[in-house]
């Protein structure tokens, strides 16, 4: 594993500008007025502004060939540009606090928004942020690596691209914190566990309460699947809101035969942490594979038409990683018609535009003419 040296961090390993861990408040936190609670408190920190808004995108909607889309604004959940990860972080911060927990360790990518997110809602803490990255330094820092970087985050680098080789580090690194009296948690790979996944069960009911006001009753959810977490809680959260859509995950980085057992594994574990009373079944675990194209975070036409068609309607950023690939599949589906052009549809906007703004030449193939 390789780190920069400690003068290129604004803080020293260790250093924090709080002095000390906030309290992690028990709260079900802010919420819809006519929004039913989880059935289970979790230990919380907020961080999130919520509801976020659910748009009624017409512009897009007869651009792609629908009768409605609905627009759920999860990019605009107000902390640190970190769209959906920001539910899921203010129970995982939570649950660290209510540990004792001074070290937050999160792993993924060199431009991974989970891992950014987490860094940033470490810091606002009073936690020690260190990100476990696969791969080696980058020349620069930009996207998601500069504003981790502004805050402080220490970097390790585990010299292997494959990106498994992130998780025994981050292992290894927090065994020797825990050798020197220190107090690490480890954020698994995108959130993705049954706590942070509780972010998206509350949205699920926090969805109902909006979708109750405007009258609507879709027929299906469109949604990235990176990690499966935010698909998982979404799943959980519809068959115990008894919702009218099914949840449709287009995958960017596994392939349905590796992601369906884990998502319905993932989305069972989070039903049962918050005792919601559901069983999820596999007929209810709908993945779209054909989307990935050349692997994780390797743009495509189909993306790339997605992303301007997008702006150019509604005005909504999307990144080249989730939600890029998420919009092409979308419209994928209507044009071969596995979703009804008389359909009312939700797309859950995830966020993710920091890794858009990154200065690397394939996230730059996602701007060119189609």
């Amino acid at each position: 594993m390789t780190e920069p040296a400690a003068g290129e961090r604004p803080f020293a390993a260790g250093e924090r500008p709080i002095a000390a861990p906030i309290a992690a408040p028990i709260a079900s936190g802010p919420r819809h007025a006519a929004q039913r609670p989880l059935p289970v408190d979790l230990p919380r920190f907020p961080l999130a502004h919520l509801p976020t808004p659910l748009h009624d995108a017409r512009r897009l909607a007869r651009a792609i060939g629908v009768d409605r889309l609905l627009v759920k604004r999860d990019d605009l959940t107000g902390f640190g540009a970190g769209g959906n990860k920001v539910r899921k972080l203010e129970f995982l911060i939570g649950e660290a606090l209510a540990q004792g927990a001074d070290t937050v360790i999160a792993v993924g990518g060199p431009q991974s928004n989970a891992v950014r997110t987490a860094m940033i809602a470490a810091r606002v803490a009073g936690l020690d942020p260190i990100a476990v990255l696969y791969g080696s330094p980058p020349p620069e820092r930009d996207g998601n690596l500069l504003l981790e970087f502004l805050v402080g985050t220490r970097f390790v680098f585990t010299g292997d691209p494959d990106r498994g080789s992130t998780e025994p580090a981050a292992d290894a690194l927090a065994a020797e914190l825990r050798a020197a009296g220190r107090r690490p948690c480890v954020i698994a790979r995108g959130a993705a566990t049954p706590v942070g996944d509780a972010g998206y069960v509350e949205a699920s009911a926090e969805l109902e309460a909006q979708l109750a006001e405007m009258d609507a009753r879709p027929e299906v959810l469109v949604v990235a699947n990176g990690s499966g977490g935010t698909h998982a809680g979404l799943l959980a959260g519809a068959s115990w809101v008894q919702a009218t859509y099914r949840v449709e995950g287009i995958l960017v980085s596994r392939g349905r035969a590796d992601m369906a057992p884990r998502l319905l594994r993932l989305a069972q574990s989070t039903a049962d942490l918050l005792r919601l009373g559901v069983t999820i079944e596999a007929a209810d675990v709908n993945l779209e594979d054909g989307y990935i194209g050349g692997g994780y975070g390797i743009p495509t036409a189909e993306c790339g038409a997605a992303i301007r068609l997008a702006l150019e309607t509604e005005g909504l950023v999307l990144d080249p990683v989730y939600t890029g690939k998420a919009m092409a599949g979308l419209v994928g589906l209507v044009r071969r018609g596995a979703i009804a052009r008389d359909a009312t549809v939700l797309f859950l906007h995830t966020g993710g535009e920091p890794g858009l703004y990154a200065r690397h030449a394939d996230y730059a193939e996602a701007a060119k003419p189609a």
